[in-house]
């Protein structure tokens, strides 16, 4: 098997595990907030994780440099079996705990692995570790504090809002020509009405499920809904790069031989990472929406908002944060809003202790990785 083939299935096998753990980081909130069962949430973020990986082509050029460029020093030329030893490795942890139901974070398990499968092939030496701590550690450490405290502060606002949008909705009338807001209350008012021919706005119903209405409701449901897609998004757009990256190891660069070659990775990692969340991406769904902390519309909005905006805005800043960390830390600062007792703690103890040994556990295996594909390439 040429190395280019084997390439190409190890990014799409660690794009599949990247689905597979991924996808639920932001979809928890829809189940854990009763707004939708599993399969459709799961549907749901696939779809809008294939079309994030898709938008990383065109925003995401700084997160392929953070990971492909300065990370091994300069002159050191590495060796063929580092790029998909560290995918491997990588992948083999991120697969296990998929099966496990341990939301980790696939940044995380490609540092380590990075760090490991570098240590046993060009030496403590040959890796530039201030940029390995600074573009990427410390990032890392960062990201989960930074969610918990933007979810805890942020959330009266959102709820806020959304108390006064409860019971309420916009509704997009085509065969009236309107646009007609009604209240909790069944009150409606008119907001635009062209002066074209067709019927007037008469007789709106109090409720927008109420038979009768013709046209799309926009309700609280909505704005979840919305919130859960921009999440999964932003998620696409900030892991797919990190996985590509890793093939232009060690480039000044970081360009791809040929757009051939480069449209040929990006469809790959979608159709792979589509899969491996449509396939695999209940366990870990489970735990994030059912054991952690229970969840309204209101919390389950403001974990999305807090997920979409640090992950979107990080990605095209080439910060790479862990969705994982990002996602279920705004979880755990929505459960400590309403008090420590409504925390499920030993919940949140297994996703810790996942995320301190993912470290170690990527690097050992990506290391032992090496040694066996260094003997076949």
């Amino acid at each position: 098997m040429e190395l280019s083939l084997l390439a190409l299935l190890l990014v799409m096998a660690m794009a599949y595990a990247n689905g597979a753990n991924d996808v639920s980081k932001a979809i928890a909130t829809l189940v854990g907030s009763g707004v939708t069962n599993y399969r459709t949430a799961i549907i749901w973020g696939t779809a809008w994780t294939v079309a994030g990986v898709c938008l990383s082509a065109f925003v995401a050029s700084a997160m392929l440099k953070t990971f492909s460029a300065g990370l091994i020093q300069p002159g050191i030329a590495p060796p063929p079996a580092l790029a998909p030893a560290i995918l491997v490795g990588a992948m083999g942890w991120v697969l296990m705990a998929s099966r496990t139901g341990l939301p980790v974070s696939t940044t995380h398990a490609l540092a380590g692995a990075l760090v490991g499968a570098g240590l046993v092939s060009i030496g403590s030496q040959g890796l530039a570790w201030p940029a390995i701590t600074g573009k990427i550690g410390l990032p890392l450490l960062l990201s989960p504090v930074l969610a918990l405290v933007v979810s805890f502060l942020f959330h009266p606002v959102v709820r806020l809002v959304a108390e006064r949008w409860e019971g309420a909705c916009l509704c997009v009338m085509p065969a009236s020509r309107a646009l007609v807001t009604i209240d909790a209350r069944g009150n409606t008012r008119t907001l635009i009405q062209t002066s074209v021919l067709g019927q007037p706005v008469v007789a709106v119903p109090a409720q927008c499920e109420r038979a009768g209405l013709k046209g799309l409701a926009i309700g609280l449901d909505s704005i979840h809904w919305l919130s859960s897609g921009v999440a999964s998004l932003a998620r696409g757009a900030n892991d797919a790069p990190k996985i590509m990256a890793i093939l232009l190891l060690g480039s000044a660069s970081a360009s791809w031989p040929s757009v051939t070659v480069q449209c040929t990775m990006l469809a790959a990692v979608a159709l792979a990472m589509g899969l491996g969340s449509y396939i695999g991406g209940f366990r870990v769904t489970e735990v994030l929406a059912e054991k952690v902390t229970r969840m309204d519309h209101a919390e389950g909005l403001s974990a999305n908002l807090t997920t979409s905006s640090l992950v979107l805005v990080s990605a095209t800043m080439g910060l790479p944060v862990s969705t994982t960390h990002v996602s279920s830390s705004a979880i755990i600062g929505i459960g400590v809003r309403k008090g420590l007792v409504a925390v499920r703690w030993a919940t949140v103890r297994d996703m810790v202790l996942a995320w301190i040994v993912t470290l170690p556990v990527a690097a050992l295996l990506a290391a032992l990785a090496y040694v066996l594909l260094s003997r076949l390439i």
